[in-house]
Parts: structure tokens; sequence; C-alpha cells
């Protein structure tokens, strides 16, 4: 992702970058396909003379895709063992053709997708289970994010690493804020709350106001975060930690969403039925002065002459919680043992602190690594924010196969409980619907 484009081609990609749910289409493959992959694992003999050979699918597109690449080429350039040729495509398409290249041999070894698809091929037996490559000290792992890790887990084990992990984050309009006496953006819910409700202006009285203090998607968030954020804020959650069991029927989830129904509908901070294309229009537009949206507002803030901060989502009465936006890297089914070890040596690379760090300038990502600060990566300002705060990222629905349905359930709770629906009852129709998601 490049952060200068305005509407980058990353993972969710044009209006499909914020519900994550509708990234990608129905997912279908038949068992025949499934069974096929299972037969192409670790049977092909690697070249007796020469490196290993790797293709490597990505979609990375635009300038973050430059900056991959280079990574590739110096990997090859710093060993004589393994080459590695990147083959770029748009995310879609990898989805749409990833099973089918593998069933018949000609998919690559390693592959890059959105995370939330990750769990899906694992559970098609199209990944390798990379336990023992976590276990290896020279894999690189240890100082990665524990919840970007979390995201690459799938029923306990490990299928991928993450190439990408990126906290939401709220957008501001500095001179807004500042024109209503806030000079230091609020770090709790009842501060954020007074802020919006001090630069909401309804100038002619008539109920609509023509500035709102907050942008506030009730269904397709962005990223589908906004809500998971929210609700763990409030100390409560969707599913368990495993993904097994719905838990988003619970006391704390109820007041969250009647803390936020209840400012919408009594303050009018936000107008209601936004999805998160709606909010990005309403906060570049100038009719709202905070939004919850990720580093791509960078760019739309910039083009639209809004002189904007970051800062991360404030604190609710549990916890200060931000869902994360995840892209993973993965070795296939397809791979030899030859070349899942030659790909785990380019994982391990990737993996390195100096390169971690070259990768989050270049792409835009904040830094996977823990130990990377963000004095190292202050040549992006953007970076650098959200690195600041990254310990506030949570995996969104880690290892959740059939998350398109779960989100679903819970959009249609929130979108009617802003609309002036009980939020306990939405929520027992939500936990329902989650769990059979779940089971399915």
């Amino acid at each position: 992702m490049s952060p200068s484009k305005s509407f980058p081609t990353t993972p969710w990609e044009a209006d499909s970058r914020y519900p994550v749910k509708k990234l990608m289409a129905a997912f279908a493959v038949s068992a025949v396909v499934v069974s096929g992959l299972a037969g192409c694992s670790a049977d092909t003999p690697a070249a007796s003379d020469g490196p290993v050979a790797l293709t490597f699918w990505h979609g990375y597109t635009e300038a973050d895709g430059d900056v991959l690449n280079g990574i590739v080429e110096d990997f090859n350039a710093s060993q004589d063992e393994v080459k590695v040729t990147p083959q770029t495509k748009t995310w879609a398409v990898i989805d749409d053709t990833l099973l089918t290249a593998l069933s018949s041999g000609e998919g690559p070894q390693i592959v890059a997708m959105p995370a939330e698809r990750l769990p899906v091929y694992a559970s098609k037996k199209a990944l390798v289970n990379l336990d023992d490559f976590y276990a290896d000290d020279t894999s690189n792992t240890a100082d990665l994010n524990a919840e970007a890790v979390a995201m690459e887990t799938v029923a306990g084990s490990k299928y991928g690493v993450p190439t990408g992990f990126v906290p939401l984050s709220v957008f501001y309009d500095k001179d807004k804020l500042a024109a209503a006496g806030i000079s230091t953006f609020p770090t709790t819910w009842d501060e954020w709350v007074a802020a919006a409700k001090a630069t909401t202006i309804d100038a002619n009285g008539d109920g609509t106001p023509e500035q709102y203090g907050l942008a506030l998607p009730d269904h397709g968030t962005v990223g589908n975060g906004v809500w998971a954020s929210l609700f763990e804020g409030g100390g409560g959650s969707i599913t368990n930690d495993d993904g097994t069991e719905a838990t988003v029927d619970s006391a704390e989830n109820t007041d969250t969403l009647t803390y936020w129904a209840d400012a919408v509908a009594k303050d009018a901070i936000s107008p209601t039925g936004l999805d998160g294309i709606d909010a990005d229009a309403l906060f570049t537009s100038g009719k709202a002065v905070m939004h919850i949206g990720g580093p791509w507002m960078t760019g739309l803030a910039t083009d639209a002459g809004i002189n904007y901060g970051i800062a991360p989502i404030p604190a609710g009465p549990e916890a200060q919680a931000s869902s994360a936006i995840g892209v993973s890297m993965a070795v296939t089914a397809q791979a030899s043992e030859a070349e899942q070890a030659a790909a785990e040596k380019f994982l391990a690379y990737f993996n390195e602190k100096d390169v971690a760090t070259a990768w989050s300038l270049g792409s835009g990502w904040p830094a996977l690594r823990t130990d990377v600060t963000p004095e190292d990566v202050n040549a992006n300002a953007t970076v650098a924010a959200l690195t600041e705060f990254s310990d506030t990222s949570r995996a969104l629905l880690p290892g959740v196969v059939n998350s398109t349905d779960v989100l679903t359930a819970v959009d249609e709770a929130t979108q009617k409980a802003l609309a002036g629906g009980d939020p306990a009852e939405l929520l027992t129709a939500a936990q329902a619907a989650v769990q059979q998601a779940l089971d399915n």
C-alpha cells in the first residue's frame, strides 16, 4: 500500500476496501480440487544443480509492489541457494485462481493474500503448517507483533507470516477541532463523544447538521473492524479466542452498542446508515471532523486539502483496542520439502529487522516487529504515527473460516441499533447467527 495514493491497490482496493467480507466473492471449490492439492505437496524433487527456484504470487500492484520486488531481488543477491521469482496479480485474481493452479501443479510455492482468506486456504489444506518454522530461532519471528502472528493462526497452528498489519485509527481535521477549543485529541470515549458534540454544527436548527463531529459507519465498516474495536474497548468480543464460540451477546457489548447508539440518536454526532465509503466521503468533503480509517486516508485527506492528524481509537471503559487489517504470506502445499525449506529462508529474510524496516518505510505499513521504533521509521510520518500505537492493534476474527457470515450478523445488529432498534434484542439475534456461521 502506498499512502501517497488516493486509492491504493491493497487487499481492500476500490470499494471492497471497506467491508473486507466483500473483498472477494463467494469461494467454492469441489472435493476433487481439494483432494488434488493434498497429493501435490512434497513430491516434486528439487533440482540437483543451481538454486531452488520458487514462484511468489502477490497483489501489491503499485509502489509497494516495487518495494517488495526489490526485497526479493536483494534476497536473491544475498545467497546462491534460492531464487524467488515474484509474479504480481490482483488480489482477486489470486483468490480466483490459486486452488486451481495448485491442483494442476502450476501454482506458486509462496503466496500473499488478505489475512482473512488464510483460514479458508488452511482449512482446504492448501498451505503448509509453519509451526516448526516459528519454533526455529533463525526464523526471525520472535519479535513480530503477537496480534499479527495471531492473524496467521488457524486451529492452534501457524500457516503464514504477516506482511502487513495496520490498525484502524482516527483521522481528524486539526483546524476544526482547534476552532472548537480542542487542542489535544481525546483519549477516552467520553472525551471523544464530547469533542464530536462540540464540533457538530446545525446552524439552521433543522435537525440535520451541516457538519458532523464524527463519521461513524454502522455497517460495512472499514475492514469490518470499527465495531470489533469498539466492542473490545468496552470489554466485549465477537467470538472466543479460538473462534469457535459466539460471544457477541454479552452485557459488555450491549452497553457498548447502547452507548454509541445513544450518542448518535441524542446528540446527532454522526448520520446513520453510513458504510465505510460513505464515511470516507463525509470526512473528505469537510462534513465530518473525525473519521476512523486506514493509511490510505492520508492521500485522500491531502487531496481534499484537510490539515489532518492521526490518533489511536480512544480507550473504552475496559481497553484501548483497534482492529487491524492484514496481509499474510504463506507456503503452499505444492512446495516439495526442498522448496518449503527454501521458501522458509525467504520468509526468515523478510522478517529481519533491517528488511522489515525498509518494507515498512517503502510500503506505508507500520512496522511488523516490536523492536522497530517510531524513530526507526520517522522518514514516513504516517508509518511512524501508526507504529507508535501499534500495540493497540487486534487481529480481527483470527482463525475464523466463515468470517463473512459472522460479520454480516454483526453488521445487521449495529445498523439496526443505530437506527433505533433495541441493542440487547439485536445482539441476542446476532449471537445465534454468529454461532451458526462458526459451526458451518
